[in-house]
């Protein structure tokens, strides 16, 4: 089965936790993601979007954090 229904947290809506899955990003990308704390296994939870969709503020690992849309869909999640 093709993986055209992974969820990433960038759909995840306001208010909602989604455990990540994995990352698809690559590189130096990947690297900034997993510096950021968002690993396998840790759950996000998504508490604003700004007005025009970019940033996203999300709580990780006990603190707040800002991801660009960009960054938000390489993160794929349950």
């Amino acid at each position: 089965m093709a993986e055209t229904t992974d969820k990433t947290l960038r759909d995840v809506p306001i208010g909602q936790t989604a455990t990540v899955r994995r990352l698809a990003g690559e590189g130096a990308l990947k690297r900034h993601i997993m510096d950021m704390g968002i690993t396998k296994g840790v759950d996000v939870y998504v508490r604003k979007v700004a007005p025009l969709g970019d940033p996203i503020e999300v709580t990780v690992r006990g603190y707040e954090l800002s991801l660009r849309k960009s960054e938000a869909a390489c993160v794929l999640v349950d």
